[in-house]
């Protein structure tokens, strides 16, 4: 199973002293030896992969444990936003289907209750490892 079969992917980022920060997220094959995943553009993930791009991606559950046989790897993060953005929001949604589709009514409402609702970027990962990669 490829890093991009996962249902969740625990990355983990580098705060500016170097202090590791893991979040799982959802994760989706982009088809081309690369992984993406959306987020808020003003997260903090953002914010420390935008700082650093080198990051630590490895299968995990919904908690951000890693899963038991998996192994990390080391890869590098790009923050993408316009077409390249949408191109990652697809391949979660088709990944996701009706959980991803709630997020965005979760959002549309919100929004309708005038909280402000902060943009998404797109994040896409690129493992250093050719093995990794597919290559």
């Amino acid at each position: 199973m490829s890093i991009g079969d996962e249902q969740y992917v625990s990355i983990t980022t580098f705060t500016s002293d170097g202090r590791p920060q893991p979040t799982p997220v959802w994760i989706a094959d982009l088809g081309d030896g690369r992984i993406g995943f959306t987020t808020a553009a003003g997260s903090w993930k953002v914010k420390r992969m935008r700082r650093t791009p080198e990051v630590v991606v490895q299968a995990s559950d919904m908690r951000g444990r890693a899963k038991g046989g998996s192994r990390p790897i080391e890869a590098t993060a790009e923050v993408v936003t316009g077409a390249e953005f949408e191109t990652v929001r697809e391949a979660v949604a088709r990944k996701y289907g009706w959980q991803y589709s709630m997020i965005g009514l979760r959002d549309r409402i919100k929004s309708l209750l005038g909280r402000e609702v902060p943009p998404d970027c797109g994040v896409v990962i690129t493992p250093r490892d050719a093995d990794e990669r597919g290559d």
